[in-house]
C-alpha cells in the first residue's frame, strides 16, 4: 500500500508540528510541511500531495488567496484541501466550498481525531490509518 502524502501549510511552527506528527505517527502518512502559502503553492506544484491541510490566516498570502491561486494553476487545481482554522463563519464557509475544499476542522482540534476526520472527508479508506 503506498503511503499518503500531505502538504501541511500552517505559519504558527507549534502547531505546525502537532499537525505533522498526527499525520505521521498517528496516521503513518508522509509529511511536507510549508510555513507560508507561497511556499505551499511552490510545493503543492513540485510534490502534488493527495491532501492539503491548509491554515486560513497567515500573513503575507491568507488561505482564501492560496485556495485562489491554486486552482488557478493547471498543476495544482485537482489537489484536495481540507482547511484547520479558528476562525469561521458562515459565509466563509460557503464561499470555502466554491473553492473546493473538501472539509473544514476548527481549532482547536482533537489530535487524535484529526487523520480520521482528513480521511474522511476524502473517502479514504480508514483502514489506511496507522
Amino acid at each position: 500500500m503506498t503511503k499518503r502524502l500531505v502538504l501541511v501549510v500552517e505559519d504558527d511552527e507549534p502547531v505546525r508540528e502537532i499537525i505533522c506528527s498526527c499525520f505521521e505517527d498517528i496516521a503513518g502518512w508522509q509529511v511536507v510541511e510549508a510555513s507560508s502559502g507561497a511556499d505551499g503553492l511552490s510545493l503543492a506544484a513540485a510534490v502534488r500531495p493527495d491532501v492539503i491541510v491548509l491554515d486560513l490566516m497567515m500573513p503575507e498570502m491568507d488561505g482564501l488567496t492560496f485556495l485562489r491561486r491554486l486552482q488557478d494553476n493547471s498543476q495544482t487545481s485537482l489537489q484536495p484541501v481540507v482547511v484547520l482554522t479558528a476562525k469561521v463563519d458562515l459565509m466563509q464557509s460557503t464561499d470555502l466550498t466554491q473553492l473546493g475544499v473538501k472539509g473544514l476542522i476548527a481549532k482547536p482540534f482533537d489530535p487524535m481525531l484529526l487523520t480520521v476526520q482528513v480521511a474522511q472527508f476524502l473517502g479514504w479508506d480508514e483502514s489506511e490509518l496507522g
